[in-house]
């Protein structure tokens, strides 16, 4: 038995218990966790923002060591330490194997949707996106975990499952970011932080962050923000006084808010692109003008998991850290249990902090 936090119901109040997991079988991976990080995917799904099977263990972020491994297991063997990997592509899709878009695979969370584990009481669980991170141990696919290069704290390294990994590629490969050129960030959690560090490490600028919070102005400098707004009717207006009356080049939304989504592409230049990153409800619209879209000839597109290849893209993170460009540290201003999961959720919805880390005890 495990300790783990269920999920009973959409909307329901989370549940601390112990689980049992099955040993793996074949294909399949036993995974100890050191850390797992508190995504506000996690929120979306505990809220029925997204859907999820329940009853469920969330918590898809997160990194530990494989304790076992199932028949016919290659990628990875006990002792290896590794990430968790929410999305793993499945190669035959045609965004796999046609399209050359992994990040869009038909499959990737394909492994939510079939039980894994049990509760005390016999109730089968389903695993949170596939990975079930809020639990001591998990039991996923093989293609659900990357061997974590060396030279990459195991307990930090739970951040690169998700909010390093999406917000280096809304980055990279969705905004394009170029040296030099301007960068508005909106939201500073997990996410947001990681965009900032990304953008400094990409050679922007000026990088603008934006949030509601003005306690958020700290965190944000030290990811390497140039300048910090609070939130408000005239943000982009603000963005573009800073940036020459131009607007920024490339704005990154980690929201998931409608007006939100219309601020930041307001706030960009004629030409300058607009990736969003965060996850929004079903139920709100965002509206533009057909002249507008004309005029200001911007470009709007979503961004999933960074638009990232995790196989080819943590190697890189990884030299980042090891480099001294990227702190994982400074992403995480709480460090909790497994029992501070629901105040993380409030934290989250009260706009406090960066990324709450669950921290299991080994390094």
């Amino acid at each position: 038995m495990v300790r783990a936090v269920v999920l009973p119901a959409p909307g329901a109040p989370l549940e601390l218990g112990e689980i049992e997991l099955p040993e793996p079988g074949p294909g399949r991976v036993r995974v100890r966790l050191a850390a797992a990080g508190v995504c506000h995917s996690d929120l979306s799904l505990s809220n029925g923002t997204l859907r999820q099977p329940v009853p469920a263990v969330l918590g898809h972020e997160g990194a530990g060591t494989v304790t076992a491994v199932g028949e016919g297991v290659t990628a990875v063997s006990p002792g290896q330490r590794v990430v968790l990997n929410w999305a793993p592509s499945c190669g035959a899709c045609p965004f796999c194997a046609r399209l050359g878009e992994p990040w869009l695979c038909t499959e990737a969370n394909a492994a939510s949707g079939v039980p894994y584990a049990r509760a005390a009481d016999g109730t089968e669980l389903h695993p949170g996106l596939g990975t079930a991170a809020f639990a001591e141990e998990t039991v996923v696919a093989e293609r659900g975990v990357l061997p974590l290069p060396d030279g990459v704290p195991l307990v930090d390294a739970a951040l690169l499952g998700c909010a390093v990994l999406t917000g280096y590629g809304a980055v990279h490969h969705s905004a394009r970011v170029r040296e030099g050129e301007s960068v508005a960030v909106f939201g500073v959690g997990g996410v947001g932080l990681a965009v900032i560090q990304s953008a400094r490490i990409a050679g922007a600028g000026t990088i603008v962050a934006v949030d509601v919070s003005p306690e958020k102005e700290e965190l944000a400098r030290r990811a390497g923000a140039t300048d910090f707004l609070t939130a408000s009717d005239t943000t982009a207006r603000e963005i573009r006084g800073i940036t020459g009356a131009l607007g920024a080049d490339a704005a990154i939304e980690c929201v998931g808010r409608a007006e939100t989504i219309r601020a930041a592409w307001s706030s960009t230049r004629r030409g300058g692109r607009t990736s969003v990153v965060g996850i929004g409800g079903k139920d709100t619209r965002v509206s533009f003008s057909p002249l507008e879209i004309f005029h200001f000839a911007r470009t709007l597109s979503g961004c999933v998991y960074g638009n990232c290849v995790p196989e080819r893209d943590l190697p890189v993170l990884a030299a980042h850290v090891r480099a001294g460009r990227l702190d994982l540290g400074a992403l995480v201003t709480d460090r909790i249990g497994l029992d501070g999961v629901p105040a993380a959720f409030e934290a989250m919805l009260a706009g406090r902090g960066g990324r709450a880390l669950v921290v299991f005890g080994q390094e």
